[in-house]
């Protein structure tokens, strides 16, 4: 059975869209790879997220610790290291259990740190970018 990993981004998105999607594509666990799990929409901000999250029956993991990006050597180094592997493997774990979507605040993810999540994770998932309620890239 090939499992699926979503990718999501925040960007400006009312709380009840984003709540849309996330329903429509049946997550169950949402994965926030924000380095720093902040936005200046109030729903976006952690502590609210999850809470929101939860509220709907969604898990919601930060992950940005270890999975963030503005890291000071750049992603593409950061890629290379065990701090990203383990973070990779512990998400890897997460997604088997439960259908899973990452998250960060780019709304494409081909601009941001999902795109090396993402194609690291391709080795074992089929990738899935949620671009719009009606639009997905499939990997």
């Amino acid at each position: 059975m090939v499992r699926e990993v979503y990718s999501l981004g925040t960007s400006n998105r009312t709380q009840e869209a984003f709540l849309r999607i996330i329903k429509k594509f049946h997550i169950q666990r949402v994965v926030d790879v924000r380095r720093f799990p902040t936005s200046r929409f109030i729903h976006f901000k952690a502590p609210n997220l999850k809470k929101i999250l939860n509220q709907e029956n969604i898990e919601y993991v930060y992950m940005g610790d270890i999975l963030g990006g503005y890291r000071k050597e750049g992603y593409r180094n950061y890629l290379h290291t065990e701090a990203f592997l383990l973070g990779l493997r512990k998400l890897e774990k997460l997604a088997l259990e439960k259908r899973t979507c990452i998250l960060c605040c780019e709304r494409f993810y081909f601009r941001c740190h999902r795109r090396f999540i993402t194609k690291a994770l391709r080795r074992n998932f089929k990738i899935i970018h949620i671009i719009e309620e009606d639009k997905v890239k499939q990997e």
